[in-house]
């Protein structure tokens, strides 16, 4: 076992499990707001009931968000001392003003808002709600800030073996961040409103007392607000693509498998058997054209092939393999797109459900959306997968390599017992947040209306 795997292996595990509680606390945050909001202008006090009982998850989620962002912070001094080292006057000045910002924002003011209700006005309590929101938003913003760089290197100079920065602004107005951000952003979006929507079709579909017509407003809100979402996740994520095609060609190749550059128009491969060892593709179903449209909204327009892009990156940078995990990020982006059309259709369906009296009156519609809370963490996991492993061999791209970023003295004992120790933790996690989120999920709003 290689030691350089292990890592990334628990990395990855971590990132990913974290990134399980992001999208939700940074949709539902903005979605609570928007409900506490509606309360303070209309003196509905549904409204009210919506806000405390979508914020209880939102409670939940933030909590174990917190502890597994922890956990992965302390990977960087575990197993990733020399990515600390050549990164740390970068890194570390993002991660800082997050910690000191953003989060100490969000947490004094959940506190607020927590212990709040019917202490402060309800004007005050409402600034509290959008603070916490805010905070969410900034913190996402400053760790995808550090992200950025690690993906578009800007703002730096190499000194003594250090990446050291020479231009905060040009750190912070990284033209890859405005499209991971805002990408990031309208998936937690989608994932909040389909966590309510699923719990909306729970309730509806079991009639239980007079929960009826309040799950009814939520799942008409939560509609609304997922088609938002997953349409903007849509056109985000073809802009970004589009960036990459001109900054970053590799990545786009790797994503779409193109091995041979197609100097006149680029077919869009939708399906295929990837041979990463002879290095070309198998069985193949294409769009002719279709993929020299999305990068250039053209029919025409030329797209580099891995082979050629492998020796400009060896001319470059030396010798090495630069090419990415191809049938990684292949199928990690239909995935993500797939599940995201999914997501929109169902959407669309759910806004159109009272208009449509078939629709309106199946129980099968509403038995669906249950499973169908899991799309959003596909499609996010699926996403992130891409993002990272598009980047590699790089852990910043161009100036540090994955290999070259581990702890020097890391044995594969130390490892793995931190693997399992931490598998076993962060699964325990899991299980817990999901319970308690099914219990606040399907528990009946009365208790809120009791509390009023």
């Amino acid at each position: 076992m290689d030691p350089v795997i292990l890592s990334r292996l628990q990395f990855a595990m971590t990132t990913i499990i974290h990134f399980f509680f992001v999208p939700l606390t940074l949709g539902l945050s903005i979605l609570v707001a928007i409900f506490e909001s509606c309360y303070v202008a209309t003196g509905n006090e549904n409204y009210k009931r919506l806000a405390e009982f979508w914020g209880k998850i939102f409670l939940i989620n933030y909590a174990a968000g917190v502890v597994t962002g922890i956990v992965l912070e302390f990977h960087f001094g575990l197993n990733w001392a020399e990515y600390a080292r050549f990164m740390g006057d970068i890194f570390g000045a993002p991660l800082a003003i997050e910690a000191l910002l953003a989060f100490y924002l969000e947490s004094t003011f959940i506190g607020l808002w927590i212990f709040g209700w019917n202490k402060l006005s309800k004007k005050i309590h409402l600034t509290a709600a959008w603070l916490v929101a805010i905070g969410a938003s900034i913190s996402a913003l400053w760790i995808l800030i550090a992200n950025s760089f690690m993906q578009n290197p800007v703002g730096y100079a190499i000194e003594n073996g250090r990446a050291v920065m020479t231009s905060f602004l040009e750190l912070i107005t990284n033209p890859n961040l405005p499209y991971e951000y805002f990408h990031v952003l309208a998936a937690g979006i989608t994932t909040a409103g389909f966590i309510v929507l699923g719990f909306s079709a729970w309730h509806l579909l079991h009639k239980k007392e007079d929960g009826v017509e309040f799950f009814q407003k939520a799942f008409q809100w939560a509609a609304v607000y997922a088609l938002i979402g997953a349409v903007a996740v849509c056109y985000l994520g073809d802009a970004h693509g589009k960036f990459l095609g001109k900054v970053q060609p590799m990545k786009i190749a790797a994503t779409e498998a193109i091995w041979d550059t197609e100097p006149e128009s680029a077919d869009l491969v939708l399906i295929a058997s990837i041979d990463e060892k002879e290095k070309k593709n198998g069985f193949e179903i294409k769009i002719p054209h279709a993929l020299s449209f999305l990068l250039y909204n053209s029919w025409t327009g030329g797209v580099q092939g891995l082979h050629d892009l492998q020796e400009q990156a060896v001319a470059k940078y030396g010798p090495g393999d630069y090419i990415p995990p191809v049938s990684i990020t292949f199928w990690s982006f239909r995935i993500m797109v797939g599940a995201g059309l999914i997501m929109i259709l169902l959407a669309l369906l759910a806004i159109i459900k009272p208009r449509v009296k078939a629709l309106n009156k199946s129980q099968l519609f509403l038995k669906l959306l249950i499973p169908a809370m899991a799309l959003p963490y596909i499609a996010n996991t699926a996403g992130w997968v891409l993002t990272e492993s598009a980047r590699q061999p790089w852990i910043v791209y161009g100036l540090q390599k994955v290999q070259d970023a581990v702890s020097p003295n890391l044995t594969i004992g130390n490892i793995l017992i931190s693997l399992i120790l931490f598998a076993l933790v962060l699964g325990a996690l899991i299980a817990v947040t999901g319970w308690l989120m099914y219990k606040s999920g399907t528990a009946e709003p009365k208790a809120e209306k009791a509390a009023e």
